[in-house]
């Protein structure tokens, strides 16, 4: 199948099929897992040099933690109610998506410097967002040690656990960690099957809920539209003052979408979830686009 294709038509699944995507929630975290594991195995973690962060990597997530808490803040004091601000932030704060290894390297990104920053942008939320939620969303009126301790022990092993499993399989396991690497590209359509299944449980929960919330609902499609748009385009910036245009756009503009939804359903207003499902049928018809037009322009 053209791979241009396949994300429109997860998100036509997740919308007509809500009801059903939204009983296989529970998987969700084992396909992150799963995603995250097979890219980073792809890549030899040793050589990345994670430690020593680029000027570009540094501006892309000190974005994405001031952005999004400044954006939180900003959108209740210009009168916006708790659902929007939480959509806000979870739009932002979400990390970039594991899979735009496999776009930005169709797209003709370098594969080494998206690598890296998926394992950083993964990992910082894993510390940041226990944070944020702390006082932040369903669990604020915990003590803020006993909410960060709960949230980061749920959060960490299915964002910074693959990164240490593939580390040790590369130094241990090699022959191990190489049979895994043989299937990186799969992790393209397991995350295209983690999209529907939270995409229609978002929908899943706007047809339940969302007709007291219809104000917000829309304030947050036009605003997810607009945090997508500048992402994209303050990332192709970024990356073309680095060098890596392509880069630049995908490691702040695509989000890993599943995982947004997760978070925000189980550790903020679930309707906040809005926000970053819409985004995702943004990014994705715009990614799909590129795809398109590159495929197009290597035909000629």
């Amino acid at each position: 199948m053209n791979r241009s294709l396949v994300l429109p038509i997860a998100i036509v699944f997740g919308l007509l099929f809500h009801h059903w995507c939204s009983t296989l929630v529970l998987a969700v975290p084992y396909l992150i897992f799963t995603i995250l594991l097979l890219n980073f195995t792809a890549v030899d973690i040793r050589q990345l040099r994670l430690l020593r962060m680029t000027a570009m990597n540094i501006s892309l997530l000190l974005f994405q933690i001031i952005v999004s808490l400044g954006g939180y803040f900003l959108a209740k004091a210009l009168g916006g109610n708790e659902i929007i601000a939480q959509g806000v932030l979870i739009a932002i704060i979400c990390p970039v998506a594991a899979s735009s290894v496999v776009i930005s390297c169709i797209l003709g990104a370098n594969r080494e410097t998206v690598t890296a920053h998926v394992i950083l942008g993964n990992l910082m939320v894993a510390i940041v967002a226990p944070v944020f939620f702390s006082f932040i969303g369903v669990q604020q009126e915990m003590p803020f040690l006993e909410s960060f301790w709960l949230i980061l022990k749920k959060v960490s092993p299915i964002l910074a656990l693959p990164f240490f499993i593939a580390l040790v399989l590369q130094m241990w396991l090699p022959a191990i960690n190489g049979a895994i690497a043989r299937y990186k590209s799969w992790s393209f359509y397991f995350w295209a099957l983690a999209l529907a299944i939270t995409l229609g449980q978002t929908i899943n929960f706007i047809f339940l809920h969302g007709a007291e919330n219809i104000h917000s609902i829309i304030v947050l499609g036009a605003i997810s539209i607009a945090i997508c748009a500048i992402q994209f385009g303050l990332g192709k910036l970024i990356g073309r003052h680095y060098g890596d245009i392509i880069a630049g756009g995908q490691m702040l503009g695509q989000k890993n979408s599943a995982l947004g939804i997760w978070m925000a359903n189980i550790y903020l207003n679930p309707l906040a979830s809005v926000s970053i499902a819409l985004y995702s049928i943004w990014q994705n018809l715009f990614n799909s686009w590129q795809m398109y037009m590159h495929e197009k322009k290597e035909k000629k």
